[in-house]
């Protein structure tokens, strides 16, 4: 089976997955922002939730129901910048998915990737690892919500957490985003081969 990369191509098509992967599970799962609530863990994403105040109908207080989910609608997340780091880094996890599974494909077919489409490829990794990294810079904007303030012991504010912490799907979205723009990007710029040019 013929390859249109070099072997620093399909090295940057590894990491182009790889990248891509630790962004998207870290975007999805809800593991951004960790603290607690009536005594239970919870957690938030910047569009999922783990463990919420639910109302009791047969004590009629409230109970923490501990089960993940996302909300209801996008106007139910709790923050404007939630809202906007959502779509910025939802966009940015794309892109860079986009460009892995085209890499991924220029390992198994002939003349699919050229030295002008991989930095072109490379680039557009460049803007989603800036979009996914605009995304984690605006998501401390949103720790003064309601919602956030409840599970952080009513401490938190912007760019101060409180009693919270920071939880790994941060980190891991985070370092998906780097490694894409640093790594990734200049890998790109030698992953296609030349193409060949036939005297017609």
């Amino acid at each position: 089976m013929a390859s249109s990369l070099t072997c620093a191509g399909v090295v940057w098509a590894l990491f182009s997955f790889l990248c891509a992967a630790a962004s998207c599970v870290g975007f999805f799962m809800p593991y951004w922002l960790l603290g607690s609530q009536m005594g239970k863990p919870v957690s938030f994403g910047t569009f999922r939730r783990c463990s919420y105040p639910v109302r009791d109908e047969a004590g009629g207080g409230t109970v923490m129901l501990e089960q993940c989910g996302r909300y209801a609608s996008f106007q139910g997340i709790p923050s404007l910048e939630w809202r906007i780091c959502t779509v910025v880094t939802g966009t940015g996890c794309g892109l860079l998915l986009l460009v892995a599974l085209t890499a991924l494909m220029g390992c198994c077919i002939t003349d699919l990737i050229s030295r002008t489409i991989g930095r072109v490829a490379g680039g557009i990794q460049f803007v989603g690892g800036l979009l996914i990294g605009s995304g984690c810079a605006l998501y401390p904007l949103g720790w003064d919500s309601e919602e956030v303030k409840q599970t952080c012991s009513n401490s938190s504010d912007q760019f101060d957490l409180g009693s919270c912490e920071i939880g790994w799907a941060y980190y891991c979205t985070g370092a998906g985003a780097v490694v894409a723009m640093l790594l990734c990007t200049w890998m790109a710029c030698f992953a296609g081969r030349k193409q060949k040019h036939y005297p017609y």
